[in-house]
């Protein structure tokens, strides 16, 4: 019955270890992921990108024209934010985002995400 009893726990924290953790605005635990973005878009277009961890317009920022390692780059302004979710951000393309293909990155309290190719049309 003992041996039980402990074999239980150790299972039942192996599992709680498994379970994703939740971002915390302080301190961000986990890596933001890009999963997918919207079709390319001229200036003044939309843009959304889905993901995973993506944060809050509070605690992230949208990258765009950055390299592949995601150095440099453009940063969306807050009054691009049309909406944004743990698992979604809505953007106005401002009318200065650079032209052309590169990547694109979100950054969660410091962390930066996965990052995907996009580019911005004429």
């Amino acid at each position: 019955m003992v041996r039980f009893f402990f074999a239980s726990l150790l299972f039942a924290g192996a599992l709680a270890s498994c379970a994703p953790r939740q971002q915390a605005t302080a301190g961000v635990t986990v890596t933001p992921v890009l999963i997918k973005l919207s079709e390319p878009a001229a200036r003044g277009g939309g843009l959304t990108i889905q993901g995973r961890y993506l944060g809050g317009p509070t605690t992230g920022r949208v990258r765009l024209g950055a390299d592949e390692t995601g150095a440099g780059g453009y940063l969306f302004p807050a009054s691009a934010v049309r909406s944004w979710t743990d698992s979604e951000i809505v953007l106005t393309i401002p009318a200065d985002a650079p032209l052309g293909g590169s990547w694109l990155f979100v950054e969660v309290g410091g962390k930066r995400s996965t990052g995907l190719p996009y580019s911005v049309r004429q």
